[in-house]
């Protein structure tokens, strides 16, 4: 099925935006398997036996997304607002089955097109804690990791979501995946 066109995802983003309801019931056929593709990267490297599936990542964001009722500029920022709270869902899902413990329970893999030094299998919670003390250093670099690895959006709508060049992106990007590194490895010595 090809993607659907992004104008009409704003339109109807803005019509929901408005107050709606029935722009919401359009909207969603159009973004779900988009929303699925995102679920499944961030399930992808989990552990097998996991409990939580992109299925239900998916309707549990949908739960968080209509409760924030529409507040969204376009398509890439709708996304983008889906991939943090699927990122927000995990998180709260290791806490709650007492992950504390590091490589130990929900693990991803930062593949190339995140990382381009070696790819290691790191524990979500050291990467969302890693996130957290970049936010704090760089908001804009911990935002971009957020929308490009976790949103897998592209620096172009990347540079749309956060209202910046091309090049502000790229640089960024590279050096928040470089300190990222750098953070985890400190915080898990191999």
């Amino acid at each position: 099925m090809p993607p659907p066109d992004p104008k009409q995802v704003t339109e109807l983003l803005q019509k929901w935006k408005d107050g709606d309801r029935q722009a919401l019931d359009s909207l969603m056929p159009l973004v779900y398997d988009e929303l699925r593709r995102i679920a499944r990267r961030y399930l992808k490297q989990e552990q097998s036996g996991h409990t939580l599936q992109s299925t239900a990542l998916v309707h549990e964001a949908y739960l968080r997304l209509i409760a924030g009722a529409g507040r969204f500029e376009n398509r890439s920022h709708f996304f983008a607002v889906s991939a943090h709270l699927m990122r927000q869902i995990l998180v709260d899902f290791a806490r709650s089955r007492g992950a504390a413990k590091r490589n130990h329970n929900l693990t991803i893999t930062l593949d190339d097109a995140v990382a381009t030094v070696q790819a290691k299998s790191l524990d979500l919670l050291a990467l969302d804690d890693a996130l957290g003390e970049l936010s704090k250093l760089s908001p804009r670099q911990s935002r971009i990791v957020e929308l490009r690895f976790f949103g897998g959006l592209s620096i172009v709508e990347t540079a749309d979501v956060m209202e910046v060049s091309e090049a502000t992106v790229e640089r960024d990007w590279t050096n928040a995946r470089t300190w990222l590194f750098r953070e985890i490895n400190r915080g898990n010595p191999s």
